[in-house]
């Protein structure tokens, strides 16, 4: 069965868990049936589980499950062994930490199905979360600082509590770009004070980009069947483009920002990266608010491109090798798919001093949350302030200052607050820039439905003693993250074994819309490869 004939039949088995059950009790369309559970034995718990299955997507896995061909705590000790194996042979320094407890949680989620219970909408697949999420479970969140060893959280995030209720299991913690990148600057991504710097499992000399960088090359590893990201501008679309994998950053306020380490409440927002668009639905409809009665899966379809008109963001297409070539490639298998194309060849944001603006919004709104964030942290963590931690970075710098420094910790440091005139102004220029004048702008003038563009530019090579040196950019993925709109990326193919990812943007609230087109390209193009482990490009 090939790969694509796998992934569609994969929608046609879920909606009959996805429909009804993102929690344990929500609504069902009268003519679907969640699938009868096979029965299993006591011994099929620990039956080995062979990498065949691990290699598979979340939506493949959860049916596997719930078919019986495979179990929970099976997958789940499978998965911890493929860590320690690729950790220790290829030193991807992707997963900081795993839950001493997701065998436990994993034997339990079979013998709750054993007994006939719903085991969710996850079915207990294995998830990872980035280390700035809060989880109950006996693990810090560092969000990559050493000064945060001791954050033992007593309750889970609200998104790790849909993952919960969804029957996931949590298996660990990945490395992030310390304190999701917002140190410095001039920083190296996915490098950490707790985990050392994340390479990609693509060509291991590449950059995994940031912040959510050991989340991206987890995913793409194989290390579980998905993982939880974050972004605040470009952290879960540059991660998923430079790795190869699908990313989603849903609207503003879809999925709680509480138990998250912050950076800035206007723009911060979790998101799925897995394998699949569909695998990244399921994910995102686990952690969305309770309040929504999510479902972003059942209208995923691989006709939704079918008389839907695409705004192509040429502007956003720089000449770097190969870039120009895939996205042209892309846009064919989009027209294939029945779209029509629309050139947009230039875009002006109208705002003086944006870039100067836009970070005025994250170093005053960082100062507020961080503050309020570290006085609620238990009482083994030292700083308590961001004051607090730029004394711990000085007197702790051959750990935390050897590559970079910390200028943006200090900036925020001397700004006065959520009063301050300077900072009411910017905000409200840069979301109306971003928003009504950008992303709604163009598509209510080229009359079209959504936006695309790369995600990224083709990751370069690390410098390994210094901050990054990035080529020409791609894409425009900075108008979707400070408007607060959905945003996703897709494989969209390599240059020299390096990925690339082709990215869908819409207005907010149109995050069901902007998943099914994206899902009727990955169906088309299946563009995702398995990573090679190549340690430089040929």
């Amino acid at each position: 069965m090939s790969l694509k004939l796998c992934a569609k039949l994969s929608v046609a088995s879920l909606l009959a868990i996805t429909t009804a059950c993102s929690r344990e009790e929500q609504a069902t369309s009268p003519e679907l049936e969640v699938p009868t559970v096979q029965e299993t034995t006591v011994a099929n718990t620990v039956a080995a589980v062979s990498e065949d299955w691990l290699l598979k997507t979340l939506p493949e896995l959860v049916i596997a499950i719930d078919e019986g061909d495979i179990t929970s705590e099976g997958l789940t000790r499978a998965y911890l062994e493929r860590i320690e194996t690729l950790e220790s042979e290829y030193d991807l320094n992707a997963v900081l930490i795993t839950n001493p407890d997701a065998i436990a949680q994993a034997r339990a989620i079979d013998e709750a199905r054993l007994a006939g219970e719903h085991t969710g909408l996850l079915r207990g697949v294995p998830i990872l979360l980035k280390d700035n999420i809060e989880t109950s479970d006996n693990m810090p969140t560092t969000a990559g600082s050493l000064a945060l060893l001791e954050n033992f959280a007593e309750t889970d995030a609200p998104l790790v509590s849909g993952i919960r209720a969804s029957g996931g299991i949590i298996l660990g913690k990945t490395n992030l770009s310390e304190w999701a990148n917002f140190r410095a600057n001039r920083s190296q991504s996915g490098w950490s004070g707790v985990g050392g710097r994340a390479k990609n499992p693509n060509v291991l000399d590449r950059q995994t980009c940031g912040s959510s960088a050991g989340s991206g090359a987890a995913t793409a590893a194989s290390l579980a069947a998905g993982s939880v990201g974050t972004e605040t501008n470009g952290s879960i679309i540059c991660p998923s483009n430079a790795n190869g994998i699908v990313g989603f950053k849903p609207t503003l306020g879809v999925i709680p920002q509480e138990g998250i380490v912050p950076i800035a409440f206007s723009q911060d927002t979790a998101g799925p990266m897995t394998k699949s668009v569909l695998g990244a639905a399921i994910l995102l409809t686990a952690m969305a608010s309770s309040d929504t009665e999510a479902d972003f899966i059942s209208e995923l379809s691989d006709t939704s491109l079918q008389g839907k008109r695409v705004g192509v963001l040429r502007f956003s297409v720089s000449d770097q090798t190969g870039i120009a070539e895939l996205f042209d490639a892309a846009l064919s298998e989009l027209e294939s798919a029945g779209a029509e194309l629309v050139e947009i060849p230039e875009f002006d944001l109208g705002v003086e001093d944006y870039g100067e603006k836009s970070l005025t919004v994250l170093l005053v709104e960082f100062k507020e949350t961080l503050n309020a964030y570290l006085a609620e942290t238990p009482d083994t963590v030292a700083s308590r302030t961001l004051a607090d931690l730029i004394v711990f970075n000085e007197a702790n710098s051959d750990a935390e200052l050897p590559i970079f420094g910390q200028d943006l910790f200090v900036m925020a440091e001397e700004t006065s607050g959520l009063e301050d005139e300077a900072y009411v102004s910017a905000l409200a220029e840069i979301k109306k820039a971003t928003g009504e004048m950008g992303i709604d702008r163009l598509l209510a003038e080229y009359e079209v439905d959504v936006l695309v563009s790369p995600s990224g530019p083709v990751m370069p090579v690390i410098v390994e003693d210094g901050p990054d040196n990035w080529p020409k950019w791609s894409g425009a993925g900075y108008l979707a993250a400070v408007a607060g709109y959905p945003h996703l990326s897709v494989p969209m193919g390599q240059v020299e074994g390096v990925p690339v990812g082709l990215s869908f943007m819409s207005t907010a609230g149109a995050d069901t819309q902007v998943l099914s087109f994206g899902y009727a390209y990955e169906q088309a193009s299946q563009m995702r490869v398995d990573p090679a482990f190549l340690p430089t490009s040929p």
